[in-house]
């Protein structure tokens, strides 16, 4: 094998394990970190400190191997097991296989993408909070720097999985870029109560640190100099919202489910639970005065993500009654119009967003996100960027149990017929579907299916009744409706009445980036929502159980 240019000589290159970063077979030197190694493969791993291990931001997950790495350190003792930081370890077996990768999956493109939004739905007004009076940029009227040239805003749909994020153009309200990654605090937990509970457990802000070091390179990667970027709209559920902004969260993580700044509103001491600071505040390279402004929260879990979406589809001025799904991490439900409406957050875990499943993975290039089970049995596969597969998303998950059901490979309990305990989906790759992970997928759909029952019970509405289904969240765009509807993740309706809209999440900040107007609006919207609490409901557990069946959800 032909020896890089950059590749160092000498007695200590490549002996004993091999190791495997991203995919990509790296040549090891006992004497170099992962860092260092990653490095000198191109790979690039995320650091502030450029691997002096003061930072923390390094983080590489480990699937494979452990063992033939260096113990952890004292640096290391906030993560978990499979975590370990890329400055921190060496490979120091001489045998096997360590294989670890990044938790910065995703890309940077330039472009805009489509919404399937009910016309209407939003004003088309542009009137940003920033602007320009000649060579003064004002926010919200006054004064923040001069200059004569761009100026630029992002909307930020910060999820529990993944983060998304949109460059605009505020003087024409254009888009000019957009890029996802995963969200990089899930080494404290896949979910949000395992977020919260890890915040408790280690003080000194890490989850906010990590994630705001990842954001930082982000808007570095945006083809626009940073300090003409003026405002970030921030929307996201209460926790990923309230850590962004180093408040605490403790209070998320027990009865009654709320966070400070609603706590606080509902104490009288403050009229809205909005969040304003400086971009320099939270040391984010955007120019110094400028501001993050966090979206209104709704209630308990149901939080700016929600209020985002609702936005999105124009729901304070809808007259038919219609529901809006963001399926994720924490699926949130509302139902109803503009006189009357009803939200609950449903538990549902991070299944359906690839989170601690087997073979799971965000949709992000080399996630499997479609799934088609051919005559002969073989299986064909479509892969977000056309390489090879990696994991699969939740629309290809959604895909793979229709056709299990389909195709008579899998009972309605989740059962496989052929007595295995997994399905092998790219065997050559190591990507298949556990009974484990059908139970996960099933306890997700179960707490989905129970609180869609419950509110529509509340809200004293059947199914059929719904004259729109909103299917939102990024991966709810991408799924095959049929198969969702099959195994019991939405009603059967009519398909003309269920719309998938994406991550409406992000077209609501969007909205709110390019008009002012708009998010006073949804301010005032957000404070007349009824929350529906799901854990307080008699029969929860019981619509629960019997929406963990892999059946077709009654309409009426």
């Amino acid at each position: 094998m032909q020896r890089r240019a950059n590749e160092p000589s000498g007695s200590s290159q490549a002996m004993g394990a091999s190791l495997e970063i991203n995919l990509q077979k790296v040549d090891r030197d006992r004497d170099a970190t992962l860092f260092e190694l990653a490095g000198r493969a191109g790979i690039q791993v995320p650091s502030s400190c450029q691997g002096r291990g003061k930072c923390r931001e390094c983080l590489l997950e480990v699937s494979e191997g452990m063992e033939c790495l260096s113990p952890p350190g004292e640096e290391e003792k906030h993560l978990p097991d499979r975590f370990r930081l890329a400055c921190r370890a060496r490979v120091v077996a001489e045998e096997g296989m360590a294989r670890c990768h990044t938790l910065r999956r995703g890309s940077v493109r330039v472009l805009e993408e489509t919404f399937d939004l009910p016309v209407g739905s939003q004003s088309t007004d542009l009137d940003p909070a920033v602007t320009r009076d000649s060579d003064r940029i004002l926010l919200d009227g006054e004064i923040i720097a001069e200059g004569s040239g761009p100026i630029h805003g992002i909307a930020m749909d910060l999820g529990t999985t993944t983060v998304s994020m949109r460059l605009l153009d505020l003087a024409t309200g254009q888009a000019v870029a957009t890029q996802s990654f995963e969200n990089p605090q899930r080494f404290g937990g896949s979910d949000i109560m395992s977020r919260i509970q890890y915040e408790v457990d280690h003080p000194g802000k890490l989850l906010q640190r990590v994630l705001l070091g990842y954001l930082t390179r982000a808007i570095e990667e945006f083809p626009v100099d940073p300090e003409t970027i003026y405002e970030i709209v921030v929307a996201g559920n209460p926790t990923m919202r309230d850590m962004l902004f180093g408040l605490p969260v403790e209070g998320l993580g027990q009865k009654p489910y709320r966070s400070s700044m609603e706590q606080e509103m509902l104490d009288g001491e403050r009229a809205s639970t909005c969040l304003t600071v400086t971009g320099k505040k939270l040391r984010l390279p955007i120019h110094p005065a400028g501001r993050v402004y966090g979206l209104p929260l709704i209630g308990c879990h149901v939080g700016a993500d929600t209020a985002a979406c609702l936005l999105a589809i124009g729901m304070g001025r809808e007259t038919r009654t219609v529901a809006l799904m963001d399926i994720g991490t924490n699926t949130e439900l509302v139902i109803g119009n503009r006189d009357r409406l009803l939200a609950a957050s449903c538990p549902a875990g991070p299944a359906f967003e690839g989170g601690e499943l087997s073979c799971g993975m965000p949709a992000v290039k080399g996630a499997v996100e479609r799934v088609a089970i051919k005559e002969d049995g073989s299986l064909e596969l479509g892969i977000i960027g056309e390489g090879d597969p990696e994991g699969i998303c939740g629309s290809g998950l959604i895909d793979l149990l229709g056709e299990l059901l389909r195709t008579d490979r899998m009972n309605d309990k989740g059962r496989l017929c052929d007595g295995s305990d997994h399905f092998a989906v790219s065997p050559h790759h190591q990507i298949a579907l556990t009974e484990h992970d059908v139970s996960l997928l099933a306890q997700a759909k179960g707490a989905n299916a129970a609180g869609l029952e419950i509110v529509l019970e509340a809200f004293g509405l059947e199914a059929r009744a719904l004259d729109t289904f909103y299917l939102a969240g990024a991966f709810a765009r991408h799924l095959d409706v049929e198969a969702a509807m099959q195994i019991g993740l939405i009603p059967s309706l009519p398909a003309e009445r269920i719309k998938q809209i994406g991550n409406a999440s992000l077209e609501g900040a969007t909205i709110a980036l390019r008009s002012a107007s708009s998010r006073r609006e949804l301010e005032e919207l957000a404070g007349r929502i009824e929350h529906v609490q799901l854990e307080s409901h008699p029969d929860f557990f019981d619509y629960f159980v019997n929406g963990c069946r892999f059946v077709p959800m009654a309409s009426s």
